[in-house]
């Protein structure tokens, strides 16, 4: 049974990609945490780069009084010229990789390009520390506002920090564990699809609200992130029973709750756990920084209040610190049981 199920794991995944995964981790980690997030942007480089190149042919094709079936057409055509060029971007790499022998310091940082974390708490422990004193000007707020493409300069403190833990959810799924999950199962060039399909879908999927244009980039996005999605949703979930304020069997059966849930473009079950675990209200309606409306869902559990500060704030920044150690934790076991260490050795008791 040991053995088939460490064939099994083989399989899934290679083993020999974890310590590259953890490597690129530490100094995602590392950077973000003393440079900040990069011109104001703390998501991913790679999404970054997607919105350089292909942001203003976007913004040129998505013409809203076209009609929902041109729009969907017109995004169906810049997804395959990204995933196109995504592909030919990671065949570069892997020939790149393959062909230089510090192979593994070169797979590391790029690996690296497409996670985001330290950036995320570099940000959001600024909106922190303005929030403690009561000196929330735009420049607190400003790499929030970037990063989930929200404007924030209309609405209040309340609003603000909502979308500063929906970037704490999202960034954890899709900028973390997602674009992991994929590198370890088909290396750095399906890692590198994944990651620039949910840069897209961020750029131009405006929480579901595209009006057709970004709904081709949001579904394939899906495929690939749903399964990883419900992994970083079970680390949130799992964070509670260490933050001393969770009610864990609560954010247990939250996951039995079909009422007031974040559908899959506005967070999905990221954002859902941790408004559970936090005991608050999260989502509502938005406007994207083009002006367009988003009329997100309210999200969490009954009675939860919207009305959140700082020390909510606080309890975020913990529980994601928190579900990154379990993820990372669980990326050690991964490794141990598929190779760095023999399991089945130590089961074997006929000596």
């Amino acid at each position: 049974m040991v053995e088939f199920l460490s064939q099994w794991h083989a399989e899934l995944m290679n083993p020999d990609r974890i310590p590259y995964a953890l490597i690129s981790i530490f100094i995602a980690l590392v950077i973000g945490m003393i440079t900040g997030p990069l011109a104001g942007n703390a998501n991913p480089f790679l999404w970054i780069v997607i919105d350089k190149v292909f942001g203003e042919l976007g913004d040129r094709l998505d013409r809203t009084e076209r009609t929902r079936s041109d729009l969907v057409f017109r995004g169906f055509l810049l997804t395959a010229l990204v995933l196109f060029f995504s592909l030919v971007l990671g065949k570069i790499f892997e020939w790149f990789v393959l062909e230089n022998s510090g192979y593994g310091l070169v797979e590391v940082i790029i690996l690296s390009l497409l996670i985001t974390i330290g950036s995320v708490w570099f940000s959001l422990l600024r909106l922190y520390f303005a929030l403690e004193k009561g000196e929330v000007g735009k420049g607190a707020y400003y790499a929030i506002s970037v990063s989930t493409r929200k404007n924030l300069t209309a609405g209040d403190d309340f609003g603000i920090i909502r979308s500063g833990m929906g970037l704490l959810a999202r960034s954890f799924d899709k900028g973390m564990v997602s674009p992991i999950f994929w590198y370890l199962i088909g290396g750095i060039p399906l890692a590198i699809i994944y990651s620039s399909l949910s840069g897209l879908a961020w750029r131009f999927g405006k929480d579901g609200f595209s009006k057709g244009f970004g709904s081709v980039s949001m579904t394939l996005e899906r495929l690939l992130g749903f399964v990883p999605s419900l992994m970083a949703a079970v680390f949130i979930t799992m964070s509670s029973s260490i933050t001393s304020t969770s009610k864990v069997f609560k954010n247990i059966t939250s996951w039995l709750d079909i009422k007031n849930r974040a559908p899959y473009e506005q967070g999905g079950f990221p954002l859902s756990a941790l408004a559970w675990v936090l005991n608050v209200s999260l989502g509502g309606a938005s406007q994207d920084i083009t002006g367009s409306a988003i009329k997100g869902e309210w999200i969490g559990s009954e009675g939860a209040t919207a009305q959140i500060d700082y020390k909510h704030l606080r309890r975020a920044i913990y529980s994601s610190v928190i579900a990154h150690i379990l993820f990372i934790a669980c990326l050690c076991g991964m490794y141990l049981w598929g190779g760095g260490f023999d399991f089945r050795e130590m089961l074997d008791f006929s000596g």
